[in-house]
């Protein structure tokens, strides 16, 4: 049996990074592995370079949103190998606590590459909504479950989140191009 390999991820339980790391893994018959969900980048290029994980799997560009600006500043940080550069498609999702309608929705949360990827959804259904960006968006999927966030807050996050968290999903796909792909790299030492 091949030794386990540690992979950190930018992202929480349900993440977009850990869709990314699964895809990365399947595709390169790489069944013996766990995941270490970091939150950001910088975390993951640390543990990397501290020699705690095997390899290090992030976001750097988003076709609709642009460049992660965290990763890159993550990476001007460490020294590493790219072993490999790749990209999923983004379907995000607008999330609430069970029983919330859309009349009742008076913040929307999310990581800012999420916020960006879904502007046009958010200025045409939600013009005068607050935004509240955060670290991650399964995180945030996370935290209004827990009720850390209030009943009042929708957040923008993956499907999977809906089922994770026991969610209610108000819409599917709101991003504002059907075709949004976001690239990863796989970083190892």
């Amino acid at each position: 049996m091949k030794k386990e390999i540690t992979i950190g991820i930018s992202g929480n339980v349900g993440s977009f990074s850990e869709e990314a790391a699964n895809y990365y893994c399947q595709r390169n018959n790489i069944e013996n592995y766990k995941l270490k969900y970091l939150i950001s980048a910088e975390k993951t290029l640390k543990k990397l370079n501290d020699k705690k994980i095997d390899k290090a799997i992030f976001p750097i560009e988003n076709s609709n949103g642009g460049i992660v600006i965290e990763a890159i500043y993550a990476i001007s940080n460490y020294n590493f190998n790219i072993e490999k550069i790749f990209e999923i498609d983004i379907q995000h999702c607008l999330l609430v606590q069970k029983g919330v309608n859309v009349s009742d929705i008076k913040k929307i949360a999310s990581h800012p590459q999420a916020l960006k990827q879904c502007r046009m959804y958010i200025k045409q259904k939600f013009a005068d909504t607050e935004l509240q960006e955060y670290s991650d968006t399964a995180g945030a999927a996370k935290d209004l479950s827990c009720c850390i966030l209030s009943s009042d807050t929708a957040v923008i996050a993956p499907k999977i989140c809906q089922k994770l968290y026991k969610l209610d999903l108000l819409k599917e796909s709101i991003q504002d191009l059907k075709f949004n792909f976001t690239t990863f790299v796989v970083a190892t030492n």
